[in-house]
């Protein structure tokens, strides 16, 4: 498996391969900021399983760089983990063929698009109120550096997981804004045995903390028999509160705008998605499903 930090050094190792013309041939992108678990090995083997059935000479590059405009916080931008080694381990044992892992200068030089005002962002990313309205900047970052890394990679296809939802729906709408030549493949939420979504953010919850977290998983499944969004509402909040989290937002929410959606008899479950966002001690979980 290949590991470069720039992007010259990637299309380099292309040109160079006899095995494929560098003009045609796939290139799949996963973009990541590192610190990386079964769910991010999830998306490479999914890229990696579509290349087997599909295309046998795409090529599968990681991305790892840990974006400084996604953060709100600088605390929270210091305290990302980074585990390069044991990343790009796990990358090439789940298919990969390379792993670019840009500086920030690389990502964002002098003639890098900047980050986009709210006007300029799909409604997505600042209409629903969720996310967005907690994680101020977050998804201008999110934009510019998605938008940044299919330029580098010059991929066709990128897989995104599910559990970021709204962040799934921003790349789809910024690859429509801007008629971008590359497919979104969103790749299912990958769960612990207990159902708490992985991520990165697991690691920081205390034993006592970590037996509790499932109740966020718990809280969607508990709606299957809510007859309208707002009883599905209800019932996630109340099985929340009841597990001790601190509820930021538990709603059903249409699937693809994010907006605010009508309690008709007629509504399809189908384009409907429940979305939650809870603390439990100092880590901040979310969470997404459809409504079954």
């Amino acid at each position: 498996m290949l590991i470069v930090s720039t992007a010259q050094a990637l299309h380099e190792t292309l040109a160079k391969d006899a095995t494929a013309s560098s003009r045609n041939r796939t290139i799949i992108c996963v973009p990541t900021m590192g610190a990386l678990h079964e769910g991010h090995a999830a998306l490479v083997r999914r890229a990696r399983a579509w290349a087997q059935l599909n295309d046998a000479a795409a090529f599968v590059v990681v991305t790892i760089f840990v974006n400084p405009t996604q953060f709100n916080d600088p605390a929270d931008l210091q305290r990302y983990p980074r585990t390069l080694d044991a990343d790009c381990t796990l990358c090439e044992s789940a298919g990969a063929d390379a792993v670019l892992c840009p500086s920030v200068e690389e990502v964002y030089p002098n003639n890098a698009p900047p980050k986009p005002s709210d006007r300029e962002l799909p409604p997505v990313a600042t209409a629903p109120k969720l996310e967005d309205a907690r994680r101020p900047g977050h998804f201008a970052g999110v934009y510019q550096v998605v938008r940044r890394l299919f330029e580098l990679t010059r991929c066709h296809r990128a897989v995104f997981g599910e559990k970021d939802w709204q962040q799934l729906q921003l790349v789809r709408a910024m690859v429509h804004q801007l008629n971008l030549p590359v497919h979104i493949d969103p790749a299912p939420t990958i769960r612990e045995s207990d159902g708490l979504a992985m991520s990165s953010r697991n690691r920081f919850l205390t034993p006592s903390e970590r037996a509790v977290a499932p109740a966020v998983y718990r809280a969607t499944q508990a709606t299957h028999n809510a007859a309208t969004p707002a009883e599905a509402e209800r019932v996630m909040r109340e099985t929340l509160e009841r597990a001790g989290l601190e509820v930021e937002y538990a709603v059903a929410r249409d699937a693809q705008s994010l907006m605010p959606i009508s309690a008709a008899a007629d509504l399809n479950r189908s384009t409907v998605r429940l979305l939650i966002a809870a603390k439990l001690g100092s880590v901040r979980l979310i969470d997404n499903a459809p409504w079954g």
